[in-house]
């Protein structure tokens, strides 16, 4: 038995006092201390204004015709060729594309394609670092080395060049399949800090205790150290969103991510660079809302890491 179980109290080893779990919660992120934490975050605008950005950019990608229709008829696909390339008019704030469709209503449904490849590569990552790490930093030995070895392959090779090759390969260029390739490269740096907080959890009193009451490997893991492991990890999801973001729009203003008839700012930034010069606002409206969008996930992500990470503190 462990000194933390000897230094229980008479009162806690009486006749009466009822047998420690094995099943028994251990402290996890989401008590009194946290909320008291998030009630503080919410009170500063430099966690606020930009909760605020990444709250108006989720709605706008899950309702953009709601957002789209503010000025006018907020079609992107209603198009006349007779307006190409003209400049903001009435009910037309952002003027017209080459195609003479509302750019305006193209930049506000561009957010959808950008975040949901965005979420759903962070989704995607997340996931396997929380598997591969937890694996690799609770059982050690030989798991550790494969995941270990596995990681140091991906740092070692260069990954937009990785991502390219990878794409080619895909006959269509849809969110599932630029998600897939994007996670592909994205999960070795989360899964390396979950497994290094794995690590310093393993090894506390409470993941010692519940081993010595006959806890087994699968349990110890999934109630102890990944409740308690994995805050590290989710408060830099924000930031990797922001990452994603930017990888998306920069394969597919190289051509190799999504393609028309896809509506995404990458998407309407590859179109834009042959008219720069005679048509800035084609490049300028859909660059000034991707680079609104990864600066609103980055700094919540900093401003979450600052909070919740004790070495910060």
């Amino acid at each position: 038995m462990t000194s933390a179980l000897r230094r229980r109290t008479s009162a806690d080893t009486g006749p009466d006092a009822p047998a420690p779990s094995p099943d028994a919660p251990a402290p996890a992120p989401g008590g009194p201390a946290d909320r008291g934490t998030l009630r503080r975050l919410l009170r500063r605008p430099r966690f606020f204004l930009p909760l605020s950005a990444v709250v108006l950019l989720c709605a706008m990608a899950a309702v953009p015709s709601a957002f789209a229709g503010w000025f006018g008829h907020g079609d992107p696909h209603q198009c006349s060729l007779a307006h190409s390339g003209q400049g903001p008019t009435a009910g037309h704030p952002f003027g017209y594309d080459v195609q003479g469709c509302d750019l305006y209503s193209n930049v506000i449904h561009g957010a959808r394609d950008s975040l949901s490849i965005g979420l759903l590569t962070t989704a995607l990552t997340l996931v396997v670092a929380v598997v591969l790490g937890s694996v690799a930093g609770y059982f050690g030995g030989l798991l550790d080395l494969l995941v270990s070895r596995l990681m140091d392959v991906f740092f070692g090779f260069p990954m937009l060049v990785g991502m390219i090759v990878v794409l080619e390969t895909f006959s269509v260029h849809s969110i599932l399949s630029v998600s897939l390739v994007l996670a592909l490269f994205s999960w070795p740096v989360l899964t390396r800090i979950m497994r290094s907080s794995v690590l310093a959890v393993r090894g506390l009193d409470y993941v010692t205790a519940a081993r010595e009451l006959g806890a087994g490997p699968l349990r110890i893991v999934l109630r102890h150290a990944v409740p308690n492991a994995i805050m590290p990890v989710a408060v830099l999801t924000s930031i990797n969103i922001g990452g994603v973001i930017t990888a998306e729009a920069s394969l597919t203003f190289l051509g190799v991510g999504l393609t028309a008839p896809a509506i995404s700012w990458g998407v309407q930034l590859n179109t834009a660079q042959q008219y720069f010069t005679t048509h800035p606002g084609l490049l300028l409206f859909p660059a000034l809302f991707l680079s609104l969008a990864v600066l609103s996930f980055v700094l919540l992500g900093d401003c979450l890491r600052d909070a919740f990470d004790p070495r910060l503190r």
